[in-house]
């Protein structure tokens, strides 16, 4: 005699497993899948942030692609999200968390302008290092903050791949390098000298010529606002997000009040 376990629950003699059974086990949905196995969590927080935070980690993809083994934040995907961020009402400031190696020159500054050039707040946060062209996408933000571990190389730029040498050349570099520190410069409080100083110093880095500023450095320098983490941020950012939506507001009221 056969034994089929279930309950005939349809009229063409189909069987459904019991639902009641300690040992049935419900369908696992393929959001919940995806969740796991992208966030190591079975389920994000709900709702609806008023604060965008954008992750620029690894090496700085531009022009060229890179090897698939390296880890990359290619340009063409964040240049969307920040104009997108822009446009977007229901976003109030943008969280720019850093930890990056550096990477294309003009890659890194084309991200640095848009932060830059955007209406709402901006906070950046160096976690790790922001090394390189890192460093003016750090100070592009309207404030920012540093981890104490954390460390920023400051050294001139390098050009790879075919290198002719003629005069031009050099002028070439010379042209792309104070692009770079004109955009520091004004972008922070370090003094253009004491930039130049940090980047050509000899001695500090093995085989290699520029400082590694840590986290209490690049705020002494004027290069960072403040020696803090993801709660200073937050907690700043908030801050300016209020503030701007009060004198957003002192307008109509002094308007009313004239009238």
């Amino acid at each position: 005699m056969d034994v089929t376990e279930g309950t005939n629950n349809s009229a063409n003699g189909e069987t459904l497993p019991d639902e009641g059974k300690p040992g049935s086990v419900e369908p696992v949905l393929p959001e919940a899948v995806g969740t796991v196995k992208e966030l190591g969590v079975a389920a994000v927080p709900a709702g609806e942030p008023d604060i965008f935070c954008m992750t620029i980690i690894g090496q700085i993809e531009g022009h060229f692609v890179l090897p698939p083994h390296n880890k990359t934040t290619k340009y063409e995907h964040i240049i969307p999200q920040l104009v997108a961020a822009e446009q977007n009402k229901n976003i109030k400031g943008l969280l720019i968390i850093l930890n990056t190696v550096g990477g294309d020159v003009e890659a890194g500054l084309a991200i640095a302008e848009m932060i830059a050039s955007l209406s709402k707040p901006t906070v950046t946060v160096v976690i790790g290092g922001g090394h390189s062209i890192g460093v003016p996408i750090a100070v592009s933000s309207s404030y920012s903050i540093i981890a104490e571990s954390a460390t920023m190389t400051i050294h001139p730029i390098r050009m790879n791949g075919l290198v002719i040498g003629v005069p031009q050349t050099f002028e070439y570099m010379e042209r792309m390098q104070e692009r770079m520190v004109r955009f520091v410069t004004s972008h922070s409080r370090i003094s253009e000298k004491q930039f130049k100083d940090l980047m050509f110093q000899t001695g500090e880095l093995n085989r290699d010529i520029g400082t590694a500023v840590g986290g209490a450095d690049a705020v002494k320098y004027g290069l960072m606002d403040e020696v803090g983490g993801i709660g200073a941020a937050l907690s700043r950012l908030n801050g300016m997000i209020a503030g701007n939506s009060s004198s957003s507001a002192e307008p109509l009221i002094q308007g009313g009040l004239t009238q």
